[in-house]
């Protein structure tokens, strides 16, 4: 009796006790295996994660926490109390895009994490896992002991395997519009590019860069790192160590706080994200920063259609006009919109913006208080806004409205709603703004937690008025398009007007095929193409474009945006055989084929347009000239083409002879190969139309 007593409470105290070894591990793959995610505490609770694409390690042990204002920081004494595993596998629409129909498809691991201390904090990790990569985020529970969060720096760790090839911009706590430089991982030096005379604004304060920052190890293999779902939290930087080759998450703060984030539990983070593919192409393809976004919240966005348009925007870069009047030399008159209403209407292209066209442009930057300058509702006397959108109605034009904050949030946010019921009034469903200048209040940064906000609620505000938002000057793009299908294009990247007067000779060669795998991963890109007159000639003789003619027209199809310019002067297009490409070319996909690319050297894209089964192909290079061949296997079988090539002339050159264009047209089918010759900085642009 004595020992079978004793055994019952022997299996008793372990069952207080829990005498089985406590999990300390979980492991998720993508749905194809090739993928595989594997988490673990360390022996003192600090949580840990691996990811290795077909078994061979890509990240490894890399750590995860976060350090708090006035609380321990969340870094470990953890154990784990849950694990959970679900997949999904859907298939939602585009209501506009590079493509008609995404699938979501991934396997998802949840880690439900708790403190041992007395405070019993808890802390959850989601990682989904797909075939082309993985996002992972952070849920903070409704909890006793963690209520309202001041976070002070998140500490997720990325630890390189190799000192890669990189494709990087510096961790810019004010502005995206960097050169890239292509370094290996040990040699970035975010520093030395501080202070860059051509922008209005920035601030670099340690050795990190900006996301999607694009790597390829010496395997071949190629990674991205960004964040998707930014909403009421940080943009993230990524800090480098050098030696370790380590990046770590660096939220980009604010002097008015001493704090970098404020939450109240429950809530979660923006996903950190890698895009891992075996061919730079397959960054392209990917749809993982999407797909990590919710669903869309707007029930119907018809009243947005993607377009081609025109404007009064590069005459100023140029110094042909300005944005003020009383400079003498205005360029948003009323008969200045009609000429270019009345090009655009003969064109195929349906919208004109007009920036310039309110009062406040005088002191609009170079001035410390800007506050209360811009009036978004009241234009100058030789604009007659009531009167253009009427002649574009009559044309079948949109106007395209202009809101320039000059980065002064609080005169904005006060005349928000009213600017935005003055174009609902008028019937004008998409707005350009911008944000030049430093933040006012000073001390914010356009990438912290008040300005993401910022630029979130506008956008979300703007869709009660039925207007979609194309930010400048914005905080980066995270696919919240999907969410909020009003969020249709920015900038966000070093664009063309760069050409036109920056002291560095403007962006080189390389600079948009590197921007294909870098920042169009992360979402449509406003880049205003469609430059003819390279030379920029009489206007400015120490800057020009720094492509062909050619290239000009492929990035129309390379680079996506659902609303595309045709930024140059309406005199230069006038009489050019070449404008015809601008006139067919299409802005929105049914689907996307990435034909072949390598990071920073060239790139070719063919898309079909919805509706018409007609398709585009923009293909460009670097500094360097290039022979391809193109197999169209992409085009419908059994169907024949109309082909209609735009392609560099055989003296072309960026530099030298960037004017030389050669169109040639053929029939083709889909058993057709095309051989393309792309000039030194050039490139070739072909329409496919269904005979």
């Amino acid at each position: 009796m004595k020992i079978a007593l004793k055994i019952v409470l022997l299996i008793g105290i372990c069952g207080f006790s829990s005498c089985t070894k406590e999990v300390t591990t979980a492991t998720i793959s993508s749905p194809n295996t090739n993928i595989t995610v594997s988490f673990f505490l360390s022996d003192d609770g600090t949580p840990h994660y691996t990811i290795a694409h077909k078994k061979q390690t890509v990240i490894d042990t890399s750590a995860v926490g976060f350090d708090l204002k006035d609380a321990p920081s969340l870094a470990n004494n953890f154990k784990i109390v849950k694990t959970t595993t679900t997949s999904a596998d859907e298939t939602w629409n585009m209501p506009w895009g590079e493509q008609e129909t995404v699938r979501n498809y991934y396997n998802e691991l949840t880690v439900e994490l708790q403190e041992k201390d007395a405070l019993q904090r808890k802390l959850n990790i989601v990682f989904k896992v797909y075939d082309d990569g993985i996002g992972f985020r952070y849920e903070f529970p409704k909890q006793e002991h963690l209520t309202e969060v001041f976070i002070t720096d998140e500490n997720t760790e990325f630890q390189l395997t190799g000192d890669h090839t990189t494709w990087w911009i510096p961790g810019d706590w004010d502005i995206y519009e960097h050169l890239y430089t292509t370094s290996k991982v040990s040699e970035i030096d975010a520093l030395s590019k501080a202070n860059h005379g051509s922008l209005a604004q920035t601030y670099i304060p340690e050795n990190a860069v900006n996301t999607p920052v694009t790597m390829r190890t010496k395997d071949g293999l190629h990674l991205s790192f960004h964040e998707a779902a930014l909403l009421d939290y940080s943009g993230m930087t990524l800090k480098v160590d050098t030696k370790n080759l380590i990046l770590k998450s660096e939220l980009v703060g604010s002097e008015r706080t001493d704090y970098k984030v404020k939450r109240t539990t429950p809530f979660t983070t923006p996903w950190r994200t890698i895009q891992i593919a075996e061919k730079a192409t397959e960054l392209i393809d990917s749809k993982l920063i999407v797909n990590l976004n919710e669903p869309s919240k707007l029930d119907d966005v018809s009243w947005f259609t993607p377009m081609k348009y025109t404007g009064i925007w590069w005459e100023m870069h140029l110094g042909k006009s300005s944005w003020d009047k009383a400079a003498g030399k205005h360029g948003a008159t009323t008969e200045n919109a009609k000429a270019f209403i009345d090009f655009s209407a003969k064109n195929n292209i349906k919208g004109v913006l007009v920036e310039g066209w309110n009062t406040g442009w005088e002191y609009w930057i170079g001035f410390e208080d800007r506050e209360g300058v811009f009036d978004f509702v009241t234009p100058y006397d030789d604009y007659d806004l009531q009167e253009v959108v009427r002649y574009a109605n009559e044309n079948g034009v949109e106007i395209i409205m202009h809101h320039e904050t000059s980065a002064a949030i609080g005169t904005y946010n006060k005349q928000m709603d009213k600017a935005y019921q003055l174009m609902k009034d008028l019937g004008i469903h998409s707005v350009k703004s911008g944000y030049v200048g430093k933040i006012i209040p000073k001390g914010e940064y356009h990438h912290g937690q008040w300005m993401v906000n910022h630029y979130n609620n506008a956008a979300i505000k703007a869709a009660d008025y039925e207007v979609a938002v194309n930010a400048h000057e914005p905080i980066k793009a995270t696919g919240l398009r999907r969410t909020y299908p009003n969020i249709i294009s920015r900038e966000g990247l070093r664009g063309q007007e760069f050409n036109a007067w920056a002291a560095d000779g403007g962006n080189p060669p390389e600079h948009l095929p590197i921007v294909a795998f870098t920042r169009m991963l992360a979402g449509p890109i406003d880049y205003t193409p469609g430059i003819f007159n390279i030379k920029l000639l009489p206007y400015k003789e120490e800057n020009q474009v720094n492509t062909t003619i050619a290239q000009q027209l492929a990035l129309y199809v390379v680079i996506y945006s659902p609303i595309q310019m045709a930024a140059d002067l309406i005199e230069h297009y006038e009489g050019n055989p070449a404008l015809q490409f601008i006139r067919d070319v299409g802005v929105d996909w049914k689907q996307t084929k990435v034909l072949n690319g390598e990071v920073g050297d060239f790139v070719t894209i063919a898309r079909e347009e919805r509706n018409t089964g007609n398709w585009f192909l923009g293909s460009i290079t670097d500094e360097n000239a290039r022979t391809m061949e193109v197999s169209l296997d992409f085009l419908a079988p059994n169907t024949t083409y109309t082909a209609t090539i735009y392609k560099d002339g055989k003296d072309a050159h960026w530099n030298d002879n960037p004017t030389a264009i050669e169109i040639e047209t053929m029939e083709v089918t889909a058993e057709t190969k095309l051989q393309l010759q792309l000039a030194a900085g050039g490139g070739t642009a072909i329409s496919f139309m269904k005979k």
